[in-house]
């Protein structure tokens, strides 16, 4: 095959599914692990995608962020086991803050039968929890941003430093080992942080696609939740690091179930 064929394929694998490995491309296209690492620093080169640990990610500018709609279709299967396995750490009766974003969402579904107290930091979510009848629904003040939908502002704030939660259930735009838990926007990152002051525990969902990315605004360092769930396509190395640092981390099997 030629390199022009190959590299179109690349491209095609990682603009679908956000991260893809060095070995499942060579299984894939049938070549050499070798002659994919070549492929994937000439596009990295050129800007199309960006090099990670054993493989590659598209290429994303720290300031822009993808729209909500496209990321409610990517890692569908890696968010919903990786919310199933958060939800198994919430225990019924708890009060808990619910961050914005896609996995989030996945979340609220699945909260919906339990007897829980939930604060939703999307106007997603308060849509999929207002009508269940076990959910003690809180909403929070401030502004919507557009097509995100998540609530920032002075009110926002203002409203979860009025109360104290159980537990926080946070997912960052971008989280590496160096730059911590980041977001995209300046707002968002200081729900963020307000969200772990005011809960006695963290639970971060990070799917592999965000290892490794930076987003513009710092959350917090890494070793800052007390757990963090992921699936097995974030770096094993990283994932056993982040364990010495003190953090429980969860990573879901692939058939989501957690291991």
């Amino acid at each position: 095959m030629k390199s022009a064929e190959r590299q179109r394929i690349i491209v095609e694998r990682v603009r679908s599914s956000d991260r893809v490995s060095v070995t499942e491309l060579a299984e894939t296209i049938g070549t050499s692990e070798m002659t994919i690492r070549r492929d994937l620093d000439l596009l990295a080169a050129e800007g199309v995608l960006r090099r990670v640990h054993g493989g590659a990610v598209l290429a994303s500018p720290s300031g822009l962020e993808p729209p909500f709609a496209a990321r409610a279709t990517a890692s569908t299967t890696a968010k919903k086991a990786i919310a199933a396995a958060t939800a198994e750490l919430i225990h019924d009766g708890e009060t808990i803050v619910l961050d914005s974003g896609t996995t989030a969402l996945e979340v609220a579904h699945l909260l919906r039968g339990r007897p829980v107290t939930v604060m939703p930091l999307s106007m997603h979510a308060a849509q999929v929890l207002f009508d269940a009848p076990k959910v003690r629904l809180i909403l929070p003040g401030g502004e919507p941003r557009p097509g995100e939908l998540a609530m920032v502002g002075p009110l926002t704030l203002a409203a979860l430093k009025a109360l104290r939660f159980d537990v926080a259930v946070l997912s960052p735009c971008g989280f590496s080992l160096g730059a911590g838990m980041t977001a995209h926007d300046l707002g968002d990152a200081a729900v963020k942080q307000t969200a772990f002051e005011v809960s006695d525990r963290s639970i971060v969902m990070a799917d592999g696609a965000k290892w490794d990315r930076t987003a513009l605004a710092v959350v917090c360092a890494a070793d800052r939740p007390d757990v963090l769930v992921t699936d097995p396509s974030a770096p094993a190395d990283q994932r056993a690091a982040l364990t010495e640092l003190g953090v429980h981390v969860v990573t879901t099997a692939e058939e989501g179930t957690a291991a």
